[in-house]
Order: C-alpha cells, then structure tokens, then sequence
C-alpha cells in the first residue's frame, strides 16, 4: 500500500518521537538524582535504545520504512533508493520528533532534572558528549558507528522475506553498538537523535544548566551522514547482485 508523503512524514515524526524518548529517557533514568535506575548499568541504556529502535521499526517499518534518522534519508537518496525530493521534508520531521520526544522526557523527569546539578550529566540526557574532549575521537567513533550501523540495516532488509525479522535484528544491533561503541560519545549515529534534542537543551530553563557544547554539535550530523553514505555506497556497488 502507497501512503501520502504526509502520512510518511507523520510515520517518521511519531517513530523518531518513540525512539528519543525510550533512548534518552533511560539515560535520565540513569544519570539524573534520585531516580529509580540512578547509578544503574550502562546495559539500561544499551537496552532502552535498542528496544527504542526496534518498536518504531515494527510499528512504522511499512508505511514510511522507519528511517528516523537523516543519515539514513541521505544515503538512501544518494544511491537512488529514496527521492532526493522528499529527504528534505522527512529530516523536517525526524527532527521535529525528536524534539518532541526529548520534551515528553523533561517533562516526565522534570522533578528529577531539578534535583540534579551535574550539568554534563544533564546534557547527557538530551545529547552526545565526547568524553576524550577530541572531536576527531568523536568524529571517528561516530562514522563507524553509523557505518556498522546502517550497512547491518540494509542487508538485513535487503531480501524483504520477513521485516519484522529484520527490525527485531536491527534493534538489537542498535543495542550492541550503544554497548560497544557508546564510551567515547553516547553515540549519537543520528543527527536528529543529537541535534533536536540539543536545540531543546540550549532554549530550556534548567535550575542547573551549563553549556549545551554546540561547538561539538557538527560532529554528530556531519560524521553520521558520511559513515551512512559509505556503507550504502559499499553495498550498492559491491554487496548486491
């Protein structure tokens, strides 16, 4: 079935919304004081963003493929898979969403948020922080996340046999990468996941509030774009028949 490119649209603002608020909500969970997962396992993370990949992907996977994430349109358009005249309209979207589901997690975390005065700890809700304080760390980190990311995304939906399969996998990918690459920056893998909930950070009036670090802000969109761009490409030009 064909659906409207507002509908898709509407797919990718809901599905990018779900993502941010499970991903980032169980780092609140686990950063902000007082909390019930307080202190708690880096693994809550892994978890919270691996399932928060995965349901977007089963609920939206056929009606907008459940992209929500720019890097992903991008590349998608550069090797002639998506229509270079709706990337721009969806990226609107994943970014609104984003947005969107950031501001349902300050809100539910508000008295928490209030009680914290860690400020990185705060940014680390919303957004990546290189923790070597090296952008090429952040940079390389993230291009091979993004890499690993979206070439393990497109063979597994390759073939089309079984999506939700496919979805299931990718959200456990999702899972292993936070766990495995996620010391060095968060990751982001997403410009959307990184930059909405940023510009939410930078217009908020937190008790305890300190830089929103948008002097880093171009490593996560930049290097995700590039690693997403080169994965499709490898794949286009080498991996299918």
């Amino acid at each position: 079935m064909h659906y409207s490119l507002f509908i898709r649209c509407l797919a990718e603002f809901i599905g990018t919304a779900i993502m941010v608020a499970l991903g980032n909500g169980s780092v609140a969970n686990v950063e902000l004081k007082g909390t019930k997962g307080y202190h708690g396992s880096w693994l809550l993370i892994g978890w919270g963003y691996g399932i928060g990949v995965m349901i977007p992907a089963l609920m939206f996977g056929t009606i907008s493929g459940a992209q929500i994430n720019p890097a992903m349109t991008i590349a998608s358009a550069v090797v002639g898979s998506f229509p270079w005249q709706e990337v721009l309209p969806y990226i609107a979207a994943q970014l609104l969403g984003a947005m969107f589901g950031q501001l349902t997690i300050v809100l539910a975390y508000k008295p928490y948020y209030d009680e914290t005065t860690d400020v990185e700890a705060i940014l680390g809700t919303f957004s990546t922080i290189d923790a070597a304080g090296s952008k090429l760390n952040g940079f390389i980190n993230e291009f091979l996340g993004t890499f690993i990311l979206v070439l393990g995304a497109v063979a597994m939906t390759a073939d089309k046999l079984d999506p939700r399969a496919d979805f299931i996998g990718l959200g456990f990918l999702v899972m292993c990468l936070v766990v495995s690459l996620g010391g060095p920056t968060g990751p982001a893998l997403n410009p959307a996941r990184d930059l909405g909930p940023r510009l939410l950070h930078a217009i908020w009036p937190f008790p305890h509030k300190g830089s929103s670090h948008f002097y880093y802000s171009w490593v996560p969109v930049v290097a995700p774009i590039a690693g997403a761009v080169c994965a499709t490409v490898l794949w286009q030009v080498f991996l299918t028949k």
